[in-house]
């Protein structure tokens, strides 16, 4: 159920296509009071009535008018209102300041020919890099989400390496970190206006996951380590990993990634509602 005089926060929103052929909007709201969570939907000709800022992730929002429907257990809205805009993600500076310390382990990498693979992948993509978002809900879904992911996991690493008494590459372990969700760039769109995050329509075609798209550039350029590293940075299969953990004999570097990228996705700032805080 439902309250209008409660406030929800903007969990996720996606627009789809009806049977008959219109626009239908899918709305999660989290209850700020309980935490609940309230599955919405909204048809094409409530939508045309909105500014699609009102659904950006961590907008506070009221529920002006609605109905409940026990058999589906969603609500039909008619009507919201904005109470609090959420912050796009980071600003510009915040996103310079991310870039020198990613910039700042690359240069770490001494592995010449490593160095250069890794140093030219984000010299070409640079623009979409700094703005891109980690995930479309799970984690770090703002504009600078994936550079905030990727400099954590590159810190975990520095972090722990420096505690193991099995001697590590860490010119592969620097990269793969760097680079392990680099096809994201790839995988989603953002919109800069609205912040709001959706699945790049023709990447699929082409790609299975980011996950393959780093591995498969990875082992075309020769560094098959970091390739392995990337194929297990998700750790089980069904949650999307080309190697299972689950193996046996495997190398001690590939559960260090993704122990690493977990620890980030798990502690990331979520809601960029948060970032203000």
């Amino acid at each position: 159920m439902f309250n209008t005089e409660d406030i929800y926060e903007v969990v996720i929103f996606s627009i789809g296509d009806t049977k008959a052929g219109t626009k239908m909007g899918k709305l999660q709201l989290k209850n700020t009071n309980d935490n609940t969570l309230l599955n919405c939907i909204l048809w094409e000709e409530t939508l045309n009535r909105f500014d699609s800022k009102i659904f950006r992730t961590g907008n506070l929002v009221k529920i002006v008018s609605a109905s409940f429907n026990e058999k589906f257990n969603n609500c039909l809205v008619s009507a919201l209102e904005l109470i609090k805009e959420a912050k796009l993600g980071l600003t510009n500076s915040e996103i310079e300041q991310y870039w020198t310390k990613l910039q700042s382990f690359i240069s770490q990498i001494k592995d010449e020919k490593l160095h250069n693979f890794v140093y030219e992948q984000f010299e070409q993509y640079a623009e979409q890099f700094k703005i891109m978002p980690a995930a479309k809900l799970m984690h770090h879904n703002y504009i600078g989400g994936l550079l905030v992911h990727t400099v954590e996991c590159v810190e975990f690493a520095k972090h722990n390496m420096e505690k193991f008494a099995y001697k590590t590459n860490e010119d592969e372990i620097y990269a793969a970190c760097l680079l392990h969700d680099f096809g994201k760039i790839f995988e989603y769109t953002i919109d800069t206006e609205t912040g709001l995050i959706d699945y790049a329509p023709n990447f699929r075609e082409e790609w299975i996951s980011h996950s393959q798209y780093g591995f498969t550039t990875c082992m075309n350029s020769g560094f098959k380590r970091v390739a392995k590293m990337i194929a297990a940075h998700h750790g089980r299969s069904d949650w999307g990993a080309i190697i299972d953990l689950d193996q046996k004999d495997l190398e001690p570097e590939l559960y260090l990634i993704h122990f690493i990228d977990n620890l980030s996705a798990k502690f990331g700032k979520i809601s960029t509602r948060l970032l203000e805080q």
